[in-house]
């Protein structure tokens, strides 16, 4: 695969299933797969491995049925009762002092004896760091092996279905569906080539406000569009209310990380009674979402690829008629409904 510097240009070749693998060590014969982060266990389920997945982690909810395996891992404290503010002061009081934010059950991850461990380096907020795995991995008897992800753009989360369909024994089918996200995402590159291209502002925090990274920026700019603050390919940042004034953006996506649409609603003030909410382009156009982002967009997993095709025709309809929008993806604030 290769991408160029702005997330363009991108293109999956028949050398990449063996070059980002190399050195993998396959599992034929992997039968207890414990995973520490939502999206390692879609891609997991995606390959027909769910009835292999003994454990999960608390936020890991899709597909619905992987609701009911254990959990052994969870948040240390309960971010369904706290304000966006409230859940950011808590992770940087953690992460300062080097704590992590979650809790392993290492009894019940002792108990399951997991063959492979599929852990992720890139986010202490959106993941628990390998180091935190490894402390308990030299009790485990048999000892597993970690498979961590690290994807910092679209191509590498591509490349981590091929990754773990070769340490699970299902490159085959990991091929398939890697081919096939190739396809849709094409589609929708190429239908949105000529089209006008509108100015975006995906915000991934309410307060304070965070702009998007990694792959957002990459999204934005197959789905037709220009993200005029996001960091591609690098972690999310603050950015005053008066950046996002300045760059008053013709399109804005609330894309709360973690947040679906209706939680994301019962804290919509936080930024809309922002003094000058009302005066930006995208607010005058009708023009602001809410978006569903655990489902598709914050987390680093295959339905990133409905994400990408749901931004596409809320920025260019016309370009896809036929296109229905998933059930509860995208919330018009102009309208008051979903879309």
């Amino acid at each position: 695969m290769k991408v160029s510097g702005n997330g363009s240009g991108f293109s999956l070749s028949s050398r990449t299933a063996t070059q980002q693998i190399e050195g993998t060590k396959q599992h034929a014969h992997v039968n207890r797969i414990v995973t520490t982060l939502p999206s390692a266990t879609e891609i997991v389920s995606l390959l027909g491995l769910e009835d292999k997945l003994v454990g999960i982690t608390h936020e890991c909810d899709y597909p619905p049925s992987v609701r009911k395996k254990p959990v052994v891992m969870r948040s240390v404290f309960d971010t369904t009762k706290m304000t966006s503010k409230e859940i950011d002061d808590s992770v940087l009081s953690f992460v300062t002092k080097g704590k992590s934010i979650y809790e392993i059950d290492e009894e019940l991850l002792k108990s399951l004896e997991p063959d492979l461990i599929i852990t992720q380096e890139l986010c202490e907020v959106c993941a628990t760091p390998l180091r935190e795995v490894s402390k308990i991995i030299g009790e485990l008897k048999p000892k597993p092996e970690v498979l961590s992800l690290t994807p910092h753009n679209l191509e590498d989360v591509l490349e981590d279905v091929l990754r773990v369909g070769r340490a699970t024994d299902k490159l085959a089918r990991a091929k398939e569906i890697v081919l096939e996200f190739q396809r849709r995402i094409d589609a929708v590159r190429e239908r949105c080539s000529a089209a006008k291209k509108p100015s975006v502002f995906c915000l991934e925090w309410m307060d304070p406000i965070y702009c998007s990274g990694h792959w957002m920026p990459e999204l934005v700019s197959y789905a037709g569009g220009v993200e005029v603050l996001g960091r591609y390919a690098e972690p999310s940042t603050t950015v005053s209310w008066e950046q996002v004034l300045q760059k008053d953006p013709a399109v804005i996506f609330v894309t709360v990380c973690g947040y679906d649409v209706e939680r994301t609603l019962g804290e919509i003030s936080a930024l809309t009674d922002r003094k000058g909410w009302n005066a930006l382009k995208a607010v005058k156009n009708g023009s602001a979402y809410v978006l569903d982002s655990p489902s598709y967009y914050s987390r680093s997993g295959p339905r990133l690829v409905d994400g990408l095709e749901i931004m596409a025709y809320l920025l260019h309809p016309e370009l896809f008629p036929s296109y229905k929008l998933l059930k509860n993806s995208a919330y018009s604030l102009f309208a008051g409904k979903y879309v």
